[in-house]
């Protein structure tokens, strides 16, 4: 889990990084991947 978290969270530093430089190609294929981190964090915990 902690480290599901940790990789949400650079993802999440990413795509603000990306945004910032307006790079909206990265920027939406970061949130694509903040969205399956977080499905998975949600699977781990409904187990």
């Amino acid at each position: 889990m902690n480290n599901l978290i940790k990789q949400y969270e650079t993802t999440k530093m990413k795509s603000k990084t990306y945004m910032k430089n307006g790079q909206i190609h990265k920027y939406f294929e970061a949130l694509l991947e903040m969205n399956r981190y977080k499905k998975l964090m949600v699977a781990v915990v409904a187990n």
